[in-house]
């Protein structure tokens, strides 16, 4: 299947990939607009002063996305991969509606549960889906386009938020101003217009045809492996993943993942996983007031330095998918933790020093970069193709809830350890883990750049394909 790449339909690859990636582009949007909208909720529900409930507020939606992982592993098995992302976006639209409107901390709280949920599906399913539907050649390319709409969804939130939020004066009563009682709920209230298009794309999305031959649907597959690729293409890749689908007919238990050569796989994405979460991105984007206020901005400047960070995250969300099907995952990754481990040494001692300003406003945006190039698309590159077919749903759910639990335990956390250890200790804890990360990842991760996701099993589990 060398010569499959010069055969690929790209167009008709990047349509489904991106209505696919739409839900990573609702899961980054979702997860950084509550940032912007922190100072002026905690104000209206009387919580500025509780570090606790502000934590609790800020992870509860990790606990939906714990759910939500558990029952796309489940469901999508079960009913297809386009069933769960048209759930998702149901999910998505529901829960903007609801936080925007929410009068008490409960309700407010219940939504961002609900929004939760609709990020595990999306985290779970979509990149899946992408590692199902594109050939070998580009497929680190286009389920990188996952990391993109992510980010894309990320920087939209950091505009939104800029535009929406009136300019904070010195001293300003914030609780009866426009952004305490108003300003806010349309910074949560935006994502429900992508949510509804989102809902309406599907329909024009193909079923993935590796989920289709697991149900014995040859002909559907084929169809849409030629559309892709063309009829030679097809036609070797049905009859390949027959031969490694044949088990997935029956039922696969979760205990399975942990016996055998397949434990030592789910160790490699579990951790991968975590070490997405704990290389501490994202505390800069769920944190960013806290982040830039100590680094001697207004509040309404941090607004605006959080879409340059954005703008930088996307233009190397860029570079990663343009260099991870050539230089590999594995190469991309040792990249950005050792990058990471070096550049929170630094960050840390900015803080330490108590320095201010553009400085630290550099490392933070350098930080971003190298992490956006790397472990932020690689990730869900290496979870999603590193498992066997018959296991490949319930070990991305697997994965995926691995990564939310640590996300979970990172954001409840933040506040806890910025306290205690101060900006500085907590930096360099973060550059402990890339550290620790650099090592694992030298040690137990193997290059799957090239190979179809039939070849790496073959690999993995010593098996022949005849």
């Amino acid at each position: 299947m060398t010569k499959e790449k010069n055969k690929v339909n790209h167009l008709y690859l990047i349509l489904i990939s991106l209505i696919a990636g739409m839900g990573g582009y609702l899961f980054g949007y979702d997860w950084v607009v509550i940032g912007g909208a922190k100072p002026f909720y905690e104000v209206y529900f009387s919580i500025d002063n509780i570090p606790w409930l502000q934590g609790w507020v800020m992870s509860s939606a990790l606990l939906g996305c714990l759910i939500g992982v558990v029952v796309s592993g489940i469901l999508s098995d079960k009913y297809g991969r386009k069933f769960m992302m048209l759930l998702a976006s149901l999910i998505f639209a529901l829960s903007a509606f609801g936080t925007g409107a929410a009068r008490t901390l409960e309700v407010f709280i219940l939504f961002r549960i609900i929004s939760g949920i609709g990020i595990g599906i999306a985290s779970n399913i979509s990149p899946m889906y992408l590692s199902e539907v594109s050939p070998p050649a580009v497929r680190g390319k286009f389920v990188a386009i996952y990391q993109l709409a992510i980010v894309l969804g990320i920087l939209s939130a950091q505009i939104a938020n800029w535009q929406i939020a009136d300019p904070v004066l010195p001293g300003e009563d914030m609780l009866n101003s426009w952004n305490g009682q108003t300003g806010w709920r349309w910074m949560l209230w935006a994502p429900a217009f992508p949510a509804i298009l989102y809902l309406l794309l599907i329909f024009i999305l193909p079923e993935s045809p590796r989920w289709l031959i697991s149900k014995a649907s040859y002909n559907k597959a084929t169809a849409i492996f030629t559309r892709i690729a063309g009829t030679d293409y097809a036609t070797e890749l049905v009859e390949e993943v027959k031969k490694t689908t044949s088990e997935t007919l029956q039922k696969v238990k979760l205990s399975q993942l942990f016996r055998g050569k397949t434990l030592k796989i789910a160790m490699i994405g579990i951790v991968l996983a975590i070490l997405q979460q704990w290389c501490g991105i994202n505390v800069v984007f769920n944190y960013a007031q806290e982040i830039f206020t100590s680094a001697g901005y207004s509040v309404s400047d941090m607004l605006f330095n959080i879409v340059v960070t954005g703008v930088v995250n996307v233009i190397f969300t860029f570079v990663g998918m343009y260099t991870v099907d050539k230089w590999g995952r594995r190469s991309l990754m040792l990249m950005g933790t050792t990058g990471l481990t070096f550049i929170y040494l630094l960050l840390g001692g900015g803080y330490y020093f108590q320095l201010e300003g553009f400085i630290m406003l550099i490392l933070v945006v350098l930080a971003i970069a190298v992490y956006a190039m790397t472990l932020a698309p690689v990730t869900w590159i290496v979870i999603a193709e590193i498992f066997p077919t018959k296991f490949r749903a319930r070990g991305m759910a697997l994965s995926t809830f691995a990564l939310w639990s640590a996300s979970f335990l990172l954001t409840y956390t933040f506040p806890l350890l910025n306290s205690s250890l101060g900006a500085s200790g907590t930096f360099w804890l973060y550059g402990i883990i890339c550290l620790l990360g650099l090592f694992f990842i030298k040690m137990n991760l193997p290059e799957t750049k090239g190979k179809s996701l039939e070849e790496i099993e073959s690999v993995i589990t010593n098996k022949r394909l005849s």
